[in-house]
């Protein structure tokens, strides 16, 4: 039965966990309630609380897509005390799930055209679903890129769904690292630098960022070097969000909340809330 207050959660079961990297792991969770979870729908960009129950409740951005029907995925990176206590459930143990909240990434606009996804770290986690939405209605959209870079190797994100990626129709997979180690032979740069040396065009395309702000900062400086407009950026910022609705003003960025206007927003739009991003 759907709650009547959005601050309550839904009971939900840890059905999984699979590490990604030595300290992110996905969590597969599935709502007990059968009309609350046949119900659920949300779409790539946005994201839900989950709680630990004793600890806390923390905002993660959803890394499965809903037309598959399958459990809620998020990722979760190890590093406070409700991303602990998470890291240490055993699959069957409950948790808590509100949401989902947040706009979305405008996949609709983007069909048609080539789409460059550009992540680093366990920034790269929300914009999976927009590569699945891409390769399960191929048709749809032009040239795919995917740039996915990280600290080390062991840090590289959804590495076991690497092959399937690069071997999909119109679809190039560009890994880097900032360090290599000695089973490493692939590129060691840092993502401004791919994206400079990889001539990025902006010729019918979109890019799609996440990933830590100075990683964003300076991948913005290129792809402007490129011609690419500022509607033809897209990326999400991250806030201290704490309510999910708007409501607690911990997310506010100007006059819009992270939480409710966005996470999802064009450089357009950003450059008329921050006077330098």
């Amino acid at each position: 039965m759907k709650s009547d207050s959005p601050f309550v959660p839904y009971l939900a079961t840890l059905q999984d966990s699979i590490d990604l990297t030595p300290d992110v792991r996905l969590f597969r969770i599935e709502i007990d309630d059968p009309e609350v979870r046949a119900n659920f729908d949300y779409s790539p960009g946005q994201f839900i609380f989950v709680s630990a129950f004793g600890t806390g409740e923390s905002p993660f951005g959803l890394t499965s897509v809903a037309y598959r029907k399958g459990p809620l995925e998020v990722a979760v990176r190890k590093v406070g005390t409700v991303t602990g206590s998470l890291h240490e459930l055993e699959p069957g143990a409950a948790v808590g799930v509100r949401g989902p909240f947040g706009n979305h990434f405008p996949l609709d606009e983007f069909k048609g055209k080539n789409v460059h996804i550009i992540g680093g770290g366990i920034g790269f986690a929300p914009l999976r679903p927009v590569i699945l939405t891409i390769l399960d209605h191929r048709a749809d959209y032009g040239e795919l890129l995917i740039i996915n870079g990280a600290r080390t190797p062991q840090d590289l994100v959804f590495a076991s769904e690497f092959d399937t990626w690069a071997g999909s129709p119109k679809t190039k997979l560009e890994l880097t690292v900032d360090a290599g180690d000695k089973s490493w032979t692939g590129r060691v740069a840092l993502i401004p630098s791919v994206v400079k040396e990889l001539n990025l065009s902006p010729d019918n395309a979109v890019a799609v960022i996440c990933g830590p702000p100075i990683m964003i900062h300076f991948t913005l400086i290129e792809l402007k070097k490129l011609g690419f407009g500022d509607n033809q950026i897209v990326t999400t910022l991250e806030g201290k969000m704490k309510c999910g609705l708007g409501k607690c003003a911990r997310c506010n960025v100007g006059e819009k909340y992270i939480c409710k206007d966005g996470p999802v927003f064009t450089l357009e739009q950003i450059s008329k809330l921050l006077e330098q991003f």
